[in-house]
């Protein structure tokens, strides 16, 4: 061990050491909403990269307890959302809490395994091979069995101070997370590279660089106003998840939302998912017509979250409904976007043979949606073509580009009262910045109990509701038209195949043929 580090002689120390994986991943959900350190998080990372330095031996098994940690202490309100709201017993719900995380947590052990493949020098495999596998291993983690991107650390600088979020309409989310992972790398090398001020300077300029080009893209306009104004009114009606379904709430619960929606007279006006909660074919005759004929008087077009059978009556979808212009005396099937992407687990069952005896157990109605399929057109409201997607869509944005190319303006319904009161409605906000970001559009947001939100192109937060109030949130946003560089390719696949097709190179040019190589610590 060289004189120049040591204090690492301590980091070595089994007890030390795992203790410091565990906190470092601990601590990763203070770099994400609601909190927004964004940039905690290439501290954190380089931290972590020079601890599997020391141990190299453990670097596998480090990254997935890194990987378990983090996303248990990101994700804990899957706990609430199990026992509090669905009623699950704490011997199923705290294992099957855990559940997520441990599986999550198989790709960042999967980003070390595959780097051991390589016997690159140090310089290219800290800090190049690393950056482009963990942002491989998170673009699988995203797609692979339905996909849970969340937690990724692209996320962490969709923040309105991080440079690197400038990075986000330029190649998406993934692009964000190459170059938090490149940052971070770098920090090693520059401060681990003693004796090596060639490494150091080139780090030093590498991370100007890219922070510098990410500042820049932040203050480009990708896309353009169309010189459409509007008003628009975003319901929150905090209808509590163990009582929304009972048959004593529905009455109360539609008239809450119709004094909302008589309430204002924005120019469009949107309520939560299933903010009805009644499938749209058993609602009572004349009952649309009241909401579209009030939204009407007050001069708003609106749009409702409920669910709808299927046009051929074999199963129901999370939908919503577009009310503006409705006729009764038209017997025309209402415009409805119907959510694509599913929860599993959530809104439909895998392996349902395996997973029915836990239904039974919970309170979880309406756990068995169909899919609305791709490439839905998007609401004509008043000035603006709006582009829906339902809750846990707002998580995919290459799913968005398509109708996004359509719209004006980005809308998300959602209920995430399955959480309570946890921070998970504050990171499906902070997902939902970075579509704005990347697709160009403000993005509105309408919520049973928070975040309700309207977000610039930017992904500045312009206005944000009260949490678990039961509020109408009012703001003007402009429509936007024009495509960013990360629309025009069409989705991140363009980068994960070059990034692809570049480890595929170095792994051919630098294929470890020495199990017993790199196998001392790093004493640099």
């Amino acid at each position: 061990m060289s004189n120049q580090y040591p204090f690492e002689k301590y980091w070595q120390q089994p007890a030390i050491y795992w203790a410091l994986v565990i906190l470092l991943a601990a601590a990763t959900p203070l770099t994400f909403a609601p909190y927004y350190h964004f940039w905690l998080m290439p501290l954190l990372f380089a931290a972590f990269i020079r601890l599997t330095e020391l141990r190299p031996h453990y670097a596998v098994r480090s990254a997935y307890l890194f990987g378990l940690t983090a996303y248990a202490t990101q994700f804990y309100w899957i706990h609430t959302a199990l026992h509090d709201v669905s009623g699950l017993p704490n011997m199923y719900a705290l294992p099957l809490t855990l559940l997520l995380p441990a599986f999550l947590a198989l790709y960042p052990a999967a980003c070390f395994w595959l780097l051991e493949k390589f016997n690159a020098p140090r310089t290219l495999k800290i800090g190049f091979i690393l950056p482009v596998l963990w942002t491989l291993t998170e673009f699988a983690r995203e797609r692979l069995l339905t996909g849970f991107g969340w937690g990724a650390l692209g996320y962490s600088q969709i923040s309105n101070h991080s440079p690197l979020s400038g990075f986000a309409p330029i190649g998406g989310i993934h692009l964000v997370t190459l170059t938090t992972a490149f940052t971070a790398a770098w920090l090693v090398l520059l401060a681990y590279g003693a004796g090596r001020k060639k490494i150091q300077i080139t780090a030093t300029a590498l991370i100007v660089a890219i922070l510098a080009i990410g500042y820049t893209a932040n203050q480009t306009e990708f896309t353009r106003p169309n010189g459409e104004t509007n008003s628009v009114a975003l319901l929150q009606g905090n209808i509590k998840q163990t009582l929304k379904w009972n048959e004593d709430q529905i009455i109360p619960t539609i008239q809450q939302y119709y004094e909302q929606v008589a309430q204002t007279h924005a120019d469009i006006v949107i309520m939560p998912e299933t903010a009805i909660p009644v499938f749209l074919q058993d609602l009572p005759d004349g009952l649309i017509n009241q909401f579209a004929d009030q939204a009407q008087r007050n001069g708003s077009d609106l749009a409702i979250g409920i669910a709808r059978y299927t046009d051929n009556g074999d199963g129901y979808q999370n939908a919503a409904v577009n009310l503006s212009g409705y006729d009764p005396e038209q017997p025309e099937p209402l415009p409805y976007y119907a959510k694509n992407h599913l929860v599993p687990f959530g809104e439909y069952k895998p392996l349902p043979q395996i997973t029915e005896p836990l239904y039974r157990l919970m309170n979880m109605p309406l756990a068995d949606f169909k899919r609305g399929g791709t490439g839905q057109t998007p609401f004509q409201m008043k000035q603006q073509k709006v582009a829906f997607n339902v809750c846990y869509e707002d998580g995919f944005g290459d799913e968005l580009i398509a109708s996004a190319k359509q719209s004006t303006l980005l809308a998300n319904i959602s209920n995430m009262a399955w959480y309570g009161k946890s921070n998970a409605m504050y990171q499906h906000l902070q997902q939902s910045q970075a579509r704005a970001l990347e697709l160009g559009r403000f993005m509105v947001r309408s919520t049973n109990t928070g975040a309700t939100a309207i977000i610039n192109p930017k992904g500045m937060i312009v206005a944000i509701s009260e949490p678990d109030t039961a509020t109408i949130l009012e703001g003007n946003i402009e429509g936007y038209t024009g495509e960013t560089p990360y629309m025009k390719l069409g989705s991140s696949w363009p980068l994960i195949i070059m990034l692809s097709l570049m480890s595929g190179f170095l792994f051919i040019r630098y294929r470890k043929k020495n199990t017993d190589e790199s196998s001392k610590p790093i004493s640099r």
